[in-house]
């Protein structure tokens, strides 16, 4: 997988707007990594550079949030308070999961459980030093 290095949360927002040029109605981006990591800051850059304006913060407790204003409607969804694909059913998420409107960007996506579908690209974050991470990612044309 190729890596991103990031030495702040300004360059993880960076990434971000560069791979808002690349994305795709339909896709399924799967975040991992541990708390504090980037997953938000990258989805800010992300949600900018897709040209929308919206405030972006961290759905861990609403579970979602949706984004519009841009080139593509993104819903960002956080799934670290759910513990088995029951919580995502009886959260109603599923449905977000195969929306080819929309752009889906799911924090904590090894929750999820989606098996092999073809339209989930990865990225996968890493502290590797106090203020710095590395971004692996499975992204096409980027």
């Amino acid at each position: 997988m190729p890596l991103f290095s990031s030495h702040s949360p300004t360059e993880t927002e960076d990434f971000g707007q560069r791979v808002a040029q690349i994305v795709h109605a339909g896709w399924v981006l799967g975040l991992e990594g541990d708390l504090g990591a980037g997953k938000t800051a990258f989805v800010r850059g992300l949600v900018q550079g897709l040209g929308s304006s919206a405030r972006v913060h961290s759905p861990t407790f609403a579970l979602i949030n949706q984004y519009s204003g841009g080139r593509l409607p993104v819903a960002h969804i956080d799934l670290y308070r759910l513990h088995s694909s029951t919580d995502l059913q009886e959260a109603g998420l599923e449905d977000f999961f195969q929306q080819p409107e929309i752009l889906t960007v799911v924090e904590w996506i090894s929750r999820a459980n989606l098996g092999s579908r073809s339209k989930v690209y990865y990225l996968n974050f890493h502290w590797t030093g106090e203020t710095t991470r590395d971004i692996a990612y499975d992204l096409p044309g980027l």
